[in-house]
């Protein structure tokens, strides 16, 4: 019996203009912002499909984490109840491999989920083709690894997304735009694509501001704004006001001024570094590093190469912790690299974001410089519940919690140097009220 690829998918009519561009219009970038429900995986898991017949080689799929991969698109299934992965037919592969979502095919093609969670799993690979689902809740750092590898091999790289806020899928939403020769890009509403009846739309709306009390996540997930603020972000809407009002521009350095340091510390995870210069009564934030795999003193050498005039260095309280290969602390070991750190007061996480809530207002930031530690306060938002539809009280633990720890040292610390300038000034010891000058 012969077997036609795509196999049992009929694209509706909205979907189609996204294959052709990537079928017959010779682009290999693509970035469409589809509503809720509009058939975002089902349609780019076939795209997929043709694409590995028709050119032998690796083809990554791209969700946040590993285990949103595994149940969206490996295990996941269409209201019909068909599988996702079923769309590559059992018959044109050679094996399957359950542990690491991979499908090889009997031309030698191999489809494979994959979390930007851990991107560093597919160093020294060179795929042709790639799907960032879910885009603007990924670690952008994954594009910016894949960019050169498909740009060298003439690959293709598709981005599906709903609006996550004005954050990295939203810039790279108007790159896109920009460039129409180069670019495919589509923005879907529910009014544009039809999908959904208005009784299901009218009860889906409904349902939403009664128990949001806004119609917030209804504009993000059903009409594809990019305006409302990320619904269960933390810091989306002081960070909004902070573009709004200008201070998401171009930072000096003032040199006469000393630069002091908040930090997140990670081995296996980012270590993240916010540099903060306080100028009167506004914080000048200045600069910003990221990085992963590396020790102390790495981090060391990137603040020497600066050439900033350093003041005090914050570290959360985890840098106490004595690690069990040294019987160190990192706290005693960055002591004997040059740089005594002052540990900032250990905190419930939701007082940390409101002292960092409380901040915001005052906060200049380096547009450039600091750009991905930008997107991460952007990003930064509560756990998601799918199975009760609701957001639990506290974070999700992704690549945009680095950047948003690193700054909530900050939030926490930042007292501490409000209180020695006031002793400075005053030549005694004020007495301090916390939250008086936040």
């Amino acid at each position: 019996m012969a077997i036609s690829i795509p196999f049992n998918f009929e694209p509706r009519i909205y979907q189609l203009p996204l294959l052709e561009a990537l079928d017959v219009g010779g682009f290999k970038r693509a970035v469409v912002v589809w509503h809720r429900r509009s058939g975002k995986d089902k349609t780019l898991i076939n795209l997929v499909a043709k694409k590995m017949f028709e050119r032998v080689g690796s083809y990554f799929y791209f969700f946040p984490t590993y285990n949103q991969g595994r149940k969206i698109l490996w295990d996941g299934r269409d209201k019909e109840g068909f599988k996702f992965l079923d769309h590559i037919p059992a018959q044109f592969r050679k094996r399957t491999d359950n542990q690491q979502m991979l499908v090889e095919l009997i031309n030698g093609s191999i489809f494979q989920i994959i979390g930007t969670d851990n991107i560093d799993s597919v160093v020294g690979t060179n795929p042709i083709g790639c799907v960032f689902s879910e885009y603007s809740l990924q670690d952008p750092a994954a594009w910016d690894f894949m960019r050169p590898i498909l740009a060298e091999n003439g690959g293709w790289a598709v981005f599906n997304y709903t609006p996550r806020g004005e954050n990295h899928g939203y810039e790279l939403y108007l790159a896109a735009k920009s460039e129409p020769k180069h670019w495919f890009c589509q923005l879907l509403t529910v009014e544009d694509s039809h999908a959904l009846s208005p009784e299901i739309l009218a009860q889906e709306k409904k349902e939403i501001v009664q128990k949001d009390g806004n119609d917030a996540f209804y504009q993000q997930e059903y009409m594809c704004s990019f305006t409302v603020p990320l619904v269960g972000s933390y810091y989306a809407p002081q960070m909004m006001l902070a573009d709004a009002e200008g201070r998401i521009t171009s930072v000096p350095c003032y040199t006469n001024l000393s630069v002091d340091t908040f930090w997140d510390l990670g081995i296996d995870d980012s270590m993240t570094i916010w540099f903060v210069q306080v100028v009167g009564q506004e914080f000048h934030v200045i600069d910003y590093i990221e990085a992963s795999g590396e020790g102390l003193a790495f981090y060391i050498k990137l603040l020497q190469d600066r050439k900033y005039i350093y003041g005090r260095h914050f570290a959360p309280h985890d840098i106490e912790v004595r690690e069990l290969g040294t019987g160190k602390s990192r706290l005693e070991t960055a002591r004997a690299l040059g740089i005594n750190f002052e540990v900032a007061p250990k905190l419930a996480i939701e007082d940390g974001v409101e002292a960092v809530r409380n901040i915001l207002g005052r906060c200049w930031f380096d547009r450039v410089k600091c750009h991905r530690g930008l997107n991460a306060l952007k990003s930064y938002h509560k756990q998601w519940d799918e199975k009760n539809k609701v957001y639990r009280p506290h974070p999700e633990h992704d690549w945009s919690s680095h950047g948003a720890d690193a700054f909530r040292t900050f939030g926490v610390g930042y007292k501490q140097v409000i209180k020695v300038e006031l002793q400075t000034d005053f030549g005694g010891v004020l007495p301090y009220l916390p939250g008086l000058l936040a």
